[in-house]
């Protein structure tokens, strides 16, 4: 097991939102998600970016450290989206010539950028929030309640745990090399890396070969049951569902007000 999916199992398990109903959870991210998605204005993302990473690292307890690692891959990503929209996209008076084949950034492009930046990031934070403060045993038990295809449900379920045998057999496949001097230069890193990418593969097929092995060896009839505390839409309360739903509104009359901002 990878370090990690045991950091990720154990903020979810053991958290400051932990105990809150999963419904509820689900709900205000699902909902606060398609808010900072259909914004029309960098504003309202930026805001619902803001205030998730303050209930992730205040309210659940979740280590700065260790979520600014979990936004790395998603921001480096949106920060690429961002810089090829911004030269590539749009057009109008030029801001900032590149002075390389006549590439310069353009009004219509930087702004349409940075929307979609501040998009993927409040809608990463949402997803954040989610896989941080509930375990997924209780979210698969959520999307079977709520009628979810049964082959979506098990395919995201197998889907989450070979992510990790993936990664975890990279990482023991990398320090076995590292011991071995495989990374003390550039031609032999380059030719490292080369080895692992063309090996990873095979080793994660044979070991999900065994761990389907193993599956059916315990009665395994081509369905997989899930069990969690996830409680009910009804135990979410009247007061807590009219503040969410006062929050939503609130985000909708602030992505109606920015609709026309940009940042140029």
């Amino acid at each position: 097991m990878s370090m990690f999916e045991t950091t990720l199992d154990s903020y979810a398990h053991s958290n400051g939102l932990k105990d809150v109903n999963t419904y509820y959870k689900v709900l205000f991210a699902i909902l606060t998600m398609f808010v900072s998605v259909v914004s029309q204005s960098p504003i309202v993302p930026l805001v619902i970016f803001g205030i998730l990473t303050a209930l992730i690292i205040f309210k659940a307890k979740i280590s700065p450290k260790f979520y600014l690692k979990f936004l790395a891959v998603p921001f480096l990503f949106a920060f690429i989206t961002f810089v090829f929209m911004a030269i590539f996209f749009g057009v109008g008076a030029p801001i900032l010539k590149l002075g390389i084949f006549n590439l310069a950034v353009t009004v219509d492009g930087f702004n349409l950028g940075f929307l979609v930046l501040a998009r993927i990031m409040g809608g990463f934070s949402c997803l954040a929030f989610l896989a941080l403060t509930t375990p997924m045993t209780e979210l698969f038990s959520v999307f079977e309640d709520i009628k979810i295809p049964q082959i979506v449900i098990e395919l995201a379920m197998l889907m989450y745990r070979y992510i990790f045998l993936f990664l975890d057999e990279a990482v023991t496949m990398y320090h076995s090399q590292e011991t071995k001097l495989g990374y003390s230069s550039f031609r032999k890193s380059y030719k490292s890396m080369g080895m692992l990418a063309s090996n990873l593969f095979i080793k994660t097929w044979m070991k999900g070969e065994q761990v389907y092995i193993a599956m059916e060896s315990r009665c395994y009839d081509g369905s997989i049951r899930t069990m969690g505390e996830k409680g009910s839409i009804k135990s979410i309360g009247a007061q807590n569902l009219l503040l969410l739903a006062l929050f939503e509104v609130t985000l909708a009359i602030g992505t109606y007000l920015t609709a026309s901002f940009s940042v140029f």
